[in-house]
């Protein structure tokens, strides 16, 4: 009798589980991604991040003050002793560049965040709701940009005088009035979106579709905006204080060096004129390109996306 031969009984261990990587907290992966999709993006940002950090560390970068004068190191090479020079009174050009970049940093910010708010008030209001508030803040508009911007800045600082607060309320409404264009553009595009008709023939009030739905789409003009306008307003304040109308002497404003101090000792001691016209090259170029950077990465257009409406409706139906 043939025995039958069971076969051993075989035990399936589980398999592990694969550990799955943590993701990134969202400002490191939008920073890994900026590194990775738009390199000259990244770069700009640096060049931002250090104009920020020298403005506000300035005291301590450069703790003998920007108008610390001493007559017998006057017109001195950059040297290891004085990196960038001394000027004809013999304070640090080093100091004052340093010095300077804070006092870029207080004007461009404030001027360009006064400059937003206005352009982002007045192209929504007059996207939105159209008709004759559409049109009496578009005529209004045209009329402001008949006007060369230089005329318009020499104009105001002639009526309100040269200073700090002066030239940050100047500039905020120059570019404020003109950016409205841009915004009213980007609004009238959104206001056609499905969602926002659906808002609408629901009954939503006219705060909550442009809190939710409007402001949302309009933002990444907004965030290009507001850094091309950064770039705008440094070279604008330096352009005043180049034609000696912006932020007056001794304050190390990068214009009024090379005014002042650049054309007048041009053969004698070039590095007047070239060092400030460096720091204003490299600083406009890197907001440009942190700009442009974020103009791709966060315009809903360049992504396929329709704001939170289209995400959930893309969550919703499995895409």
């Amino acid at each position: 009798m043939n025995a039958s031969v069971e076969p051993a009984a075989v035990t399936a261990t589980p398999a592990r589980p694969a550990k799955q990587r943590k993701p990134l907290p969202k400002p490191l992966a939008f920073c890994a991604r900026l590194c990775r999709e738009r390199p000259l993006g990244a770069v700009g940002a640096l060049i931002c991040l250090a104009l920020l950090l020298t403005g506000v560390f300035a005291d301590l970068i450069a703790p003998e003050g920007y108008n610390a004068i001493n007559p017998i190191d006057r017109l001195k090479p950059p040297s290891a002793e004085y990196w960038f020079g001394t000027d004809q009174l013999g304070r640090d050009i080093f100091a004052r560049i340093v010095h300077g970049a804070r006092l870029s940093v207080i004007v461009a910010f404030a001027a360009t965040t006064l400059s937003i708010v206005i352009s982002a008030l007045l192209g929504i209001l007059s996207g939105y709701f159209g008709g004759r508030l559409d049109m009496f803040i578009q005529r209004m508009v045209d009329g402001w940009m008949c006007f060369p911007d230089l005329i318009l800045l020499i104009v105001a600082v002639a009526v309100l005088g040269p200073g700090t607060w002066q030239i940050i309320v100047i500039l905020g409404l120059l570019f404020g009035i003109a950016g409205s264009r841009i915004v009213r553009g980007a609004v009238l595009s959104a206001k056609q979106n499905v969602y926002v008709h659906a808002a609408q023939s629901m009954g939503a009030s006219s705060t909550r579709i442009l809190w939710h739905h409007i402001l949302p789409n309009v933002m990444a003009p907004l965030i290009v905006l507001y850094t091309t306008r950064l770039a705008a307003v440094i070279l604008a304040e330096s352009g005043l204080s180049f034609l000696g109308l912006g932020i007056p002497p001794p304050s190390p404003s990068w214009g009024g060096m090379l005014s002042l101090d650049g054309r007048s000792y041009m053969f004698q001691a070039p590095w007047l004129a070239i060092i400030p016209g460096i720091a204003l090259t490299v600083v406009v170029f890197g907001i440009n390109m942190f700009g442009d950077a974020l103009r791709d990465m966060l315009d809903p257009r360049m992504r396929g996306g329709g704001g939170r409406y289209m995400a959930r409706v893309k969550r919703a139906i499995g895409v």
